[in-house]
């Protein structure tokens, strides 16, 4: 029996896929900007933190970065009800996101900042700079020059994690598409469809990283 494709239900869903993706840029965007402040603060309490505070850094990176990211998100969302903290589908995805996604972004952050040379710090030093001018001028925007790239990515693969919450019903793309196929039964045209959306995104998204990197962060030529 050969099967004949068919796209009209699935077009004529496109409300609901578009309000997915919508959701899946919101989530996205959260968990980015989030995780980024807790790449930064985990960063600096492993380069200049006090040894108890490494080794909490360090034992979280190892646990995040070798477990699967579903048994993460089940971990949030079936297992801290147990201990009294219930949390909606959506703000254990955000949740679950921003751990994993600051486990990567700690050690990304830390390459930058032990990529920018001493002898720097020292001289905004002698200069009679604070800390906090040391760190916004010397050191944060060499690093974000050097880590741009593995941060963009990273953003990208946080992007394309958001689909592994539909196991929870987050309110994702990826949801909106398996209730579309449950109702359709078109799994090959809803998934066909939803791949070229996240395809979509993902050039959208490395031409815009690429533009900012070309405009903002060029290093100086000679």
């Amino acid at each position: 029996m050969s099967y004949q494709f068919d796209f009209a239900d699935v077009f004529a869903a496109w409300p609901e896929l578009l309000q997915g993706l919508i959701n899946t840029l919101v989530l996205s965007a959260l968990a980015m900007a989030i995780g980024l402040v807790v790449s930064i603060a985990g960063a600096l309490g492993k380069t200049s933190g006090p040894k108890w505070l490494r080794w909490i850094i360090d034992e979280y990176i190892e646990l995040i970065r070798n477990t699967p990211f579903l048994v993460q998100i089940f971990v949030i969302y079936f297992g801290l009800p147990t201990t009294g903290l219930r949390l909606s589908s959506n703000e254990a995805a955000l949740l679950a996101l921003v751990v994993n996604v600051g486990a990567y972004g700690i050690e990304i952050v830390r390459a930058g900042i032990e990529s920018i040379h001493k002898g720097q710090v020292e001289a905004g030093k002698s200069l009679g700079m604070g800390p906090l001018k040391i760190f916004r001028y010397i050191i944060l925007k060499p690093a974000i020059q050097a880590i741009y790239p593995s941060l963009t990515s990273q953003f990208i693969l946080l992007m394309l994690n958001t689909s592994v919450c539909s196991a929870i019903a987050a309110t994702e793309l990826t949801a909106a598409a398996g209730d579309i196929q449950s109702r359709t039964f078109r799994s090959f045209e809803v998934y066909f469809v939803v791949t070229c959306m996240y395809l979509g995104l993902s050039v959208f998204f490395w031409t815009a990283f690429g533009t900012i990197e070309r405009t903002f962060l060029r290093k100086p030529t000679r």
